[in-house]
């Protein structure tokens, strides 16, 4: 089979596709033919070797797909499916463990399915299990425009709460709107615009992916109790620090979101968390704003597309039709 591989932690533009063994499945393991692969902050940092992960190469990408069974336990062969694993899904079969993978609503597209499950998961645990998120409450989230912000707004809103997108571009603006945002703001000066949007009150929850210089604004606009969930750095700023003085002074607090790490080890949570979520992808709410599709012999480019945040929404690799 074909497979996008890293041959050599140079980054993106040496991923090479190229014919690879088939996997072999265990017991515990569903082979997908995949359609559709969703490209991912993972699969650039471990096309530089960056990631906390490090296989040795060569080995194949790819964190979420979407695609049909072909054999393994408590599926139909031939059922839709999406799945996450910590790599090795870029490729024409894949086999992922059957508590990582998950029925596709007949209602989504494999484009929408590749886009769903490390992204929304990773949403619905910084707002549900870290940032205790109540119906009623404002989640500010930076990053609006890409693939977590995107879906953090929508589980956000299928949680009842009030949205405000952080963009650096009006054009990022009408994605974070088009994807459930209630108000968007240019991440230059958005402390004040922000105060002035929740009559000085400030947000209840902020959701950063960005970090660098925007962390000491996003405590700023924090309400009292207020909860700034640290996802990750996208910024490439290096990684913020905090004067603990400023959450004594104002009753907040700092979380960090690490959901791979917690969910991978926890058979059985990933099912849960995507209970959680399908009601939100029946009613609409939580439905995929997929970017640029790619072919599948341009894995590199679109993960360069992610590295200089030029993606919109979830890039997205078809393997086939």
């Amino acid at each position: 089979m074909r497979a996008a591989q890293v041959v050599t932690t140079a980054g993106p533009a040496d991923v090479v596709i190229r014919e690879v063994p088939d996997p072999t499945p265990g017991p515990d393991d569903v082979l997908i033919e995949v359609h559709r692969v969703g490209t991912s902050f993972p699969d650039l940092l471990l096309s530089r070797g960056e990631y906390q992960l490090k296989p040795d190469v060569p080995f194949t990408l790819g964190v979420d797909v979407a695609g049909t069974v072909v054999s393994g336990p408590g599926f139909e062969p031939g059922q839709r499916v999406a799945a996450v694993g910590p790599y090795g899904g870029a490729g024409e079969l894949a086999a992922i463990p059957a508590m990582f993978t998950f029925a596709l609503p007949d209602s989504l597209t494999f484009d929408e399915g590749a886009a769903l499950p490390m992204n929304y998961l990773t949403a619905q645990f910084a707002l549900a299990e870290r940032g205790s998120l109540r119906a009623g409450e404002t989640v500010l989230v930076h990053g609006a425009a890409g693939g977590v912000g995107t879906a953090t707004i929508q589980v956000a809103k299928g949680y009842g709460a009030r949205t405000i997108a952080v963009v650096s571009t009006e054009e990022k603006a009408e994605v974070a709107r088009a994807a459930g945002a209630d108000e968007a703001v240019l991440v230059d000066g958005f402390k004040d615009a922000v105060m002035g949007l929740t009559d000085g009150r400030g947000v209840d929850v902020v959701l950063d992916v960005v970090g660098g210089d925007v962390f000491t604004d996003s405590l700023r606009v924090l309400a009292a109790q207020g909860r700034l969930l640290v996802v990750g750095f996208a910024s490439g700023q290096g990684i913020p620090e905090v004067k603990v003085n400023r959450l004594l002074l104002n009753n907040v607090d700092v979380r960090g979101v690490g959901w791979g790490a917690y969910a991978m080890m926890r058979p059985g949570y990933m099912q849960e968390q995507w209970a959680a979520l399908l009601p939100m992808m029946e009613s609409g709410v939580v439905k995929p704003p997929v970017g640029r599709v790619y072919d599948f012999e341009d894995f590199g480019a679109a993960l360069t597309d992610l590295d200089e945040r030029r993606t919109l929404g979830k890039g997205v690799v078809r393997v086939r039709d």
